[in-house]
């Protein structure tokens, strides 16, 4: 009976010892839980820490980056040389896409020069001799001389203006009916006007030379001794814009006509106004005009049915690959700027100079056969093998330049098939350039008219000199 009271005893005590255990670890996985609930908070404060650093990281990297990239020009991207900065537009002189030939500086074997020519009959001739002997001072004034050398001056005539009068007579017939062979005179109209030389200086100086209407101002009076005013040199030149509606219908109309043409459009403000000038060019064409946006309409407004019978030489623009062309052939010039950015980038890759070489042998057999029609199927096989090649290991700017190319894969080498086809679109690019150096010292145009006015003259002028013809020719047949 004993031993039984003894054991009752013992597992009283284990019991009551188990209880203490388990309450022990109850509290202790209490203290546990609060421990890894206030470490869970602070993970969770860090890691809301952490994803905010990064933000900053990522943002301050994207600020950072453009210190790190080169800067973008007109000699590695598509930014016009009026809006790059001075230190680009000074290194730009100085450096130049077109690689180094193996020919000497300078005019190369039979090359034609030019120089000044003496005439046979000069208007004026002026004699040059000694007076006095410089040695004994005797009068040498009766003594023959012997000539020496002779040299011809060119100079201007004393600059004056020249009045013309004009008087117009009306004949009466016997038949009672009175005959003027001329325009009546205008209501209100001064006696004094312009002759057609100043009215067609005053139009090229404005247009071809973008000098604003204060500074032609200046010049006549000064120059000319001409004063006229600045309100009548904006209606010399507004008269000049419908004078020259003739002449543009008949660009517009052989351009229509014309089987390969370059487009492109540029920025333009007409009175504080965003506006777009466009162009439309060929080897003996050129017509500028204005839109009033930059989409495909513009284009589909203007020429209607007849682009579907054009080669169009342009950009990489959306906008010329929505519109339903014969073919296109995009601007290799323009690539090779792109491509010229991506080894600023990046020096030591190798695959946008591999692009480079391949553009640069096809423009280079193309200039060495003008006439022929040379397959482009070797060349795109040659495109495709660079375009597969995996550029992950490289900035992003070289995945997006792949993918733009590849947009364009099938109008890169056109131009090769067709002796036609220029390889760039500097054509364009030349032609509307005079409008941003019009602006780069006007600031914008005032009026719509006077934009037109611009735009059309400038039509006119461009097409003269493509022609061999100089543009004050084709501007005083207007006047």
């Amino acid at each position: 009976m004993s031993d039984k009271i003894a054991i009752f005893v013992t597992v009283k005590q284990q019991v009551n010892d188990i209880n203490l255990a388990l309450s022990g670890l109850l509290y202790e996985l209490k203290e546990l839980r609060g421990t890894i609930d206030s470490q869970h908070a602070e993970i969770c404060s860090l890691n809301r820490n952490i994803d905010k650093l990064l933000k900053e990281n990522r943002e301050l990297r994207k600020r950072l980056e453009k210190y790190e990239k080169p800067p973008k020009d007109s000699g590695n991207s598509s930014i016009p040389p009026s809006k790059e900065p001075v230190k680009s537009e000074m290194e730009r002189r100085t450096k130049s896409l077109r690689k180094k030939s193996d020919k000497s500086v300078g005019g190369q074997p039979g090359h034609e020069g030019t120089t000044r020519k003496m005439v046979a009959t000069p208007d004026e001739i002026e004699n040059a001799s000694s007076q006095f002997c410089t040695e004994c001072g005797r009068d040498l004034s009766d003594v023959d001389g012997v000539l020496d050398y002779v040299i011809q001056e060119i100079d201007l005539p004393p600059i004056k203006p020249i009045y013309r009068e004009r008087r117009f007579y009306k004949k009466v017939c016997a038949c009672g009916c009175c005959n003027r062979d001329y325009a009546p005179r205008k209501r209100g109209g001064n006696a004094i006007t312009f002759g057609k030389n100043i009215r067609a200086a005053a139009t090229y100086l404005n247009v071809v030379q973008c000098m604003p209407y204060e500074r032609l101002q200046s010049l006549f009076e000064t120059m000319f001794n001409v004063r006229v005013s600045q309100g009548t040199l904006a209606n010399i030149v507004r008269e000049m814009l419908d004078k020259s509606r003739p002449a543009i219908e008949l660009i517009e109309r052989l351009l229509k006509e014309s089987a390969v043409v370059g487009f492109d459009e540029s920025g333009c403000y007409v009175n504080g106004k965003l506006n777009w000038s466009w162009i439309a060019q060929t080897t003996y064409l050129t017509l500028v005009f204005r839109g009033a946006g930059r989409g495909a309409k513009v284009l589909e407004e203007r020429f209607g049915d007849s682009l579907k019978n054009m080669i169009a030489v342009t950009d990489r623009h959306s906008a010329y690959f929505a519109i339903d062309f014969l073919n296109n052939q995009i601007c290799l010039a323009h690539l090779l700027r792109n491509l010229e950015y991506l080894n600023d980038i990046d020096k030591e890759q190798t695959w946008a100079r591999d692009v480079q070489t391949l553009l640069r042998e096809a423009i280079h057999l193309r200039n060495e056969k003008p006439a022929d029609i040379i397959p482009k199927g070797n060349w795109l096989t040659r495109l495709d093998g660079l375009l597969k090649k995996n550029l992950d290991n490289l900035r992003k700017e070289f995945n997006e330049l792949k993918r733009g190319i590849i947009k364009c894969r099938d109008y890169i080498f056109n131009f090769l098939e067709n002796p036609a086809i220029p390889s760039d679109n500097n054509g364009s690019e030349r032609g509307i350039r005079k409008l941003k150096v019009k602006q780069k010292i006007s600031g914008f145009f005032r009026s719509d008219t006077g934009a037109d006015a611009f735009h059309a003259l400038h039509s006119i002028a461009d097409t003269a000199w493509k022609n061999g013809q100089y543009p004050l020719d084709a501007i005083l047949a207007l006047a």
